[in-house]
């Protein structure tokens, strides 16, 4: 997910500071946080976005909801409250990790499967994706049970549907002629 030129901004200029304090690993959980307590809580979100609600109450409330950021995260905060572009953190948090895993060259495989991952179809997306992929790779599982069962694995442009509900597609298609 690309945000926008200024979330990406933001994310670069954080992510300097980081490195210049050695301390790029710490902020990155910081970012993993906030970017699961966002998609987590449709309150949260809301909240950052509200047009309303005063931009202290935001950074004061942020400063207690990761009381233990680190300061580089907590320097985001105040730079967000002071340029009133809260709006803008979970894309800035999401944008800071897509920047640290290129920076280490990891790339993210989306699998998308009916139920939660298991260790052996982990395995098998695994073994699929070193095919086309000599990075090192991090899975990140989404769970969509419209696709019945199997699993769709996307990276970056690429995408390989292995679902169920494709190939009763493809089934469907071929009976139709």
């Amino acid at each position: 997910m690309a945000g926008t030129r200024a979330a990406i901004r933001y994310a670069k200029a954080i992510l300097e500071i980081a490195q210049a304090n050695n301390n790029t690993v710490n902020v990155t959980r910081d970012m993993t946080s906030i970017v699961n307590a966002v998609k987590e809580s449709k309150e949260l979100k809301n909240f950052l976005q509200s047009p309303i609600i005063k931009g202290e109450v935001k950074h004061s409330s942020l400063v207690a909801i990761f009381a233990s950021a680190q300061k580089e995260t907590k320097s985001l905060f105040q730079l967000l409250l002071v340029n009133k572009r809260f709006e803008l953190l979970p894309t800035i948090a999401s944008d800071f990790k897509a920047l640290v895993n290129e920076l280490n060259g990891v790339e993210i495989a989306k699998v998308t499967t009916a139920f939660p991952l298991t260790a052996d179809l982990e395995t098998k997306v695994l073994a699929k994706i070193k095919e086309f992929s000599n990075k090192a790779i991090t899975i990140e599982n989404i769970v969509d049970e419209s696709i019945i069962g199997g699993f769709i694995l996307t990276m970056g442009d690429q995408q390989y549907n292995a679902s169920v509900a494709s190939s009763l597609q493809n089934l469907k298609r071929e009976f139709s002629y």
